[in-house]
């Protein structure tokens, strides 16, 4: 990591550091005068800061690195890790959710359906995706194109990444609890196998709507929450001003959720986040969609939901 591309609040140090690196070099550009020394120095303190300052993450900078704007998003990872990729529109209802895409894809000549939340890359690209918030029609499309794979018996990979379901009233009007509600018990006893992938945000139903899988993973900076921080601040504290401790208190990030048993393991990120090197997260990706799937596809289908519901049904804790 040559450079940060974009800098938070608590990556300023290193942000310092390598702008000592870029001044050293043009210094000794200027002067022909030998910095070696001095590089290497300054080198070898930021790859230790990098090292410490990503390993020791906050719950609330886990978030922030989770919505940084140049993060990859289901497209990039669509482009970086299939072969092809033929999109498929509508839910045949109501019309085309921009925020939830969808189709099938190859990935080293094995045919698979791709479902995921797009969120846009700049502002006309993010008001076009709804900010990746999918109404009802969305949850509706990413079902029909289940059961369209189950039909044609490929395995079903979904990457979520959304701060939640949109919550308009046209939303709830068209039914975005059902449609949602629906999702979760259709997936539960889909035939084929699904591997589900938050690599962003992974907010409340909105998440979980394309979230039942064999194998549920998070990307090493990413979270996966009833609520968001922001949110979750708002409504004990009527402020926005505790998000911080929201962040903490509600175990959000890839390592308590895997801790608490709810995810099935955590993929590790480039050093400084995913967007660092978009082609190294993919290929962790590719690796790891490749492995499952192989292992997946040697069960019968029936053993298939009977372990995923297993599952599910075994999150949490009850005590009476």
């Amino acid at each position: 990591m040559e450079q940060l591309k974009t800098s938070f609040d608590f990556e300023k140090p290193l942000s310092d550091l390598y702008q000592q690196i870029e001044k050293v070099k043009q210094i000794a550009d200027k002067t022909k005068v030998d910095m070696s020394a001095t590089l290497a120095e300054l080198e070898e303190k930021a790859s230790q800061t990098s090292q410490s300052l990503y390993a020791n993450l906050t719950g609330w900078q886990k978030v922030q690195m989770s919505r940084h704007a140049e993060r990859p998003q289901t497209l990039d990872y669509i482009n970086l890790i299939c072969d092809d990729f033929i999109e498929l529109h509508g839910d045949r209802t109501v019309g085309d959710d921009k925020a939830i895409i969808g189709g099938f894809a190859t990935i080293n000549g094995q045919t698979v359906m791709v479902i995921g939340h797009q969120k846009g890359k700049n502002t006309k690209e993010r008001q076009y995706r709804n900010f990746g918030m999918a109404n009802p029609e969305g949850y509706r499309k990413a079902l029909r194109l289940m059961r369209l794979a189950e039909k044609f018996n490929k395995p079903v990979i979904s990457f979520i990444d959304t701060m939640g379901a949109y919550p308009g009233l046209e939303a709830e009007e068209r039914g975005q609890g059902e449609a949602i509600a629906r999702n979760l018990l259709e997936m539960s006893v889909l035939k084929v196998p699904i591997l589900c992938f938050i690599v962003g945000e992974g907010a409340s139903g909105g998440a979980l709507g394309i979230g039942i899988g064999d194998k549920v993973y998070m990307l090493e900076h990413t979270w996966y929450s009833v609520i968001s921080p922001e949110s979750c601040s708002s409504i004990l504290w009527r402020s926005w001003d505790f998000k911080e401790k929201a962040a903490e208190c509600l175990k959000l990030t890839s390592e308590d959720m895997f801790k608490n048993q709810l995810i099935d393991g955590v993929v590790k990120e480039p050093l400084g986040g995913a967007h660092q090197n978009p082609e190294e997260m993919a290929g962790t990706l590719k690796a790891q969609i490749l492995d499952d799937l192989k292992a997946l596809k040697k069960i019968n289908s029936d053993k298939l939901i009977a372990s995923r519901i297993d599952k599910f049904c075994a999150m949490g804790v009850v005590n009476e």
